[in-house]
């Protein structure tokens, strides 16, 4: 599970910095990620960079990892703090939510978001 939580807290890393490409490194090709801003899925590398893309020329999110616990099915949950606000500084958004991975081959395969 150490690993896990290391490959995760880089991904976050590379998020609040805005390094998409770093954090694709470390996502599978067949990735599929929770829009939540919008809604839906984005599938693959590609529909992932878009969605990001999109989402920070609207909105500055920054997301750090709190805790971690494995589930009993094999998936990583983890607490993260999370502040979003928009361009002009205001806060839409500040409080704890919970990101459910799977990981697969090393890399993160699938991540749900629950409240």
């Amino acid at each position: 599970m150490l690993k896990n939580q290391a490959l995760i807290k880089l991904a976050y890393v590379a998020f609040n910095a805005r390094n998409i490409d770093a954090i694709l490194e470390v996502m599978h090709p067949e990735v599929k990620w929770p829009m939540a801003w919008g809604g839906g899925y984005a599938n693959g590398h590609d529909e992932v960079r878009d969605y990001w893309e999109k989402q920070w020329k609207e909105l500055d999110p920054h997301v750090t990892p709190v805790g971690f616990r494995e589930r009993e099915n094999g998936t990583l949950e983890v607490e993260v703090a999370q502040l979003v606000k928009d361009l002009a500084g205001n806060i839409l958004f500040d409080g704890k939510v919970f990101h459910v991975y799977v990981i697969n081959d090393g890399l993160l395969q699938r991540m749900e978001i629950e409240q």
